[in-house]
């Protein structure tokens, strides 16, 4: 069943923890916590949350997604965790494997971002991508699995004014969401200003 919007810019977006522990109870999941924290902090558009913990399965992961963006609707999904080289981190694969389009410039950023901070950046492999049913379209993206490293590449690198110095992620999704005809989200800039051709934004 579609997610009702209850304004026509509100965003309905899913969020989805791969870990093998913390689905099964082992431990408290820190990412969904982490990434709607960031949300809420980070948007002044409407938006409602649906989330999915899951273990390491690729065929866990991709019906996850399938679910969050032709059943319910989603215009963004962000999942966490599952990125990096070992033999259960498949969150890629996954995502790959249910996409129309690859974003490369999202995994591309997020390396970059990364490796201001630690060497071991080239290691992740995070992914963005779009799929797209008749009708809809939804953009998926690949985040770390720490809380820091997930609002370090949302909100990208600043300086001690606050000044960005690298782009965080982000920054494109909004105009992302605008060219695959998703809801007009705006954010405050505080914490990351949305860019937009001066075409695209819109007139207040």
């Amino acid at each position: 069943m579609k997610a009702e919007r209850r304004h026509p810019d509100e965003l309905i977006l899913g969020l989805v923890s791969v870990s093998d522990r913390a689905s099964a109870g082992v431990y408290q999941d820190q990412g969904i916590p982490a990434l709607e924290a960031w949300m809420a902090a980070a948007l002044a558009s409407p938006f409602q949350v649906h989330t999915r913990l899951i273990a390491d399965e690729r065929a866990q992961i991709e019906a996850a997604l399938i679910e969050l963006v032709d059943e319910l609707g989603c215009d963004l999904v962000l999942t966490t965790g599952g990125t990096g080289p070992s033999r259960r981190d498949v969150t890629p694969e996954a995502t790959l494997a249910v996409a129309t389009r690859e974003m490369p410039g999202f995994g591309e950023q997020m390396r970059r971002i990364s490796a201001a901070f630690v060497p071991t950046a080239i290691l992740s492999r995070q992914v963005g991508v779009l799929r797209e049913i008749t009708g809809h379209a939804a953009l998926i993206v690949n985040l770390p699995g720490q809380p820091k490293a997930i609002a370090e590449t949302l909100e990208g690198l600043k300086d001690a004014e606050g000044k960005a110095v690298i782009p965080g992620i982000f920054a494109a999704v909004p105009y992302c969401l605008d060219l695959i005809g998703g809801p007009y989200l705006e954010t405050h800039e505080a914490v990351i200003k949305a860019f937009r051709p001066k075409s695209a934004i819109r007139a207040r």
